[in-house]
């Protein structure tokens, strides 16, 4: 592979980088949790019985984007913070970095390797989820055609209607991108925390708490704006952290989905525009500090 990254162009280089970090992701296992998705779906609808096709819709929603979130932030978390200490530990690294692979390329390399595997993470469990939504839908549809067999024609496409509005809309595609970047900038974030880290048990907790951190981000941006009389230090940690920390619960639009509120463009744009914000921060800093690292 080294005299192969030597020939290539820089695009080419990177794309090869991203395509061998992809496929050892793949070997690792990491679509177990897939397994646990599908419990989740499978056990979510055991438990739907008693509860109208509104609420029944409502729940699933909420169940699977929650669980959605949940798993492509921590694949995003332990997938890219054991990226390069299996290189350094397997001596890959050493041997890619001796040709003329600059670092910044080895480090765009891993970490479009890792968004590639957070995107195939998302589409697959986003497919399950679909799935299931649909099935869901003709079930309820069949019975309520059954149910209003001798009712006026209007009467059964009015429920009909009202139970296609319930299952599918038009936030969840946008919804799912927005959890895709979310956890894109996870994986930035923990590459740069990797970057200078000679541990990757540490960047896995640190990147845990900054996970954490990131959620709490929104209470202590407004704390820092609207106390005034604190002590400077507080005050200039807490704009440290709602600087450096992305507010997390703005990717988190979950609720919005479940209860179908629009979300127009007003509200997606900045999202997606402070996404990239992030990743090219954090990608930029990674480079700076792993230019320096002596391995």
């Amino acid at each position: 592979m080294n005299g192969f990254l030597l020939r290539l162009s820089l695009p080419s280089r990177v794309s090869a980088i991203a395509a061998t970090t992809f496929t050892e992701l793949v070997r690792m296992k990491v679509f177990y949790f897939l397994f646990f998705f599908a419990l989740l779906l499978i056990g979510n609808s055991a438990f739907m019985a008693k509860l109208s096709f509104q609420e029944e819709m409502q729940m699933l929603k909420d169940v699977s984007l929650g669980a959605m979130n949940l798993f492509s932030s921590l694949l995003a978390i332990l997938g890219t913070s054991l990226l390069l200490p299996k290189d350094i530990e397997e001596k890959t690294i050493y041997t890619i970095l001796s040709k003329p692979v600059p670092r910044y390329e080895y480090l765009l390399g891993k970490l479009l390797g890792m968004f590639s595997l957070l995107f195939l993470s998302l589409l697959l469990m986003s497919a399950l989820f679909f799935a299931v939504l649909w099935f869901r839908e003709q079930s309820l549809i069949a019975s309520t055609s059954l149910q209003l067999a001798a009712s006026p024609p209007e009467e059964l496409q009015s429920a009909i209607a009202s139970i296609r509005s319930s299952t599918f809309n038009q936030n969840l595609l946008p919804g799912i991108g927005i959890l895709f970047l979310k956890s894109a900038i996870l994986a930035s974030m923990t590459l740069l925390i990797s970057a200078f880290s000679t541990s990757g048990i540490f960047t896995m907790i640190a990147s845990t708490a900054a996970y954490f951190i990131g959620h709490l981000q929104a209470t202590a941006r407004d704390f820092w704006l609207e106390s005034p009389a604190q002590h400077p230090l507080a005050k200039g940690f807490l704009a440290f952290v709602s600087f450096v920390f992305p507010d997390l619960q703005l990717f988190s639009l979950s609720d919005d989905i479940v209860a179908g509120t629009p979300l127009p463009a007003h509200i997606l744009e900045p999202i997606l525009l402070l996404g990239c914000a992030y990743l090219a921060a954090y990608y930029i800093v990674a480079s700076l500090i792993f230019s320096t690292r002596e391995l």
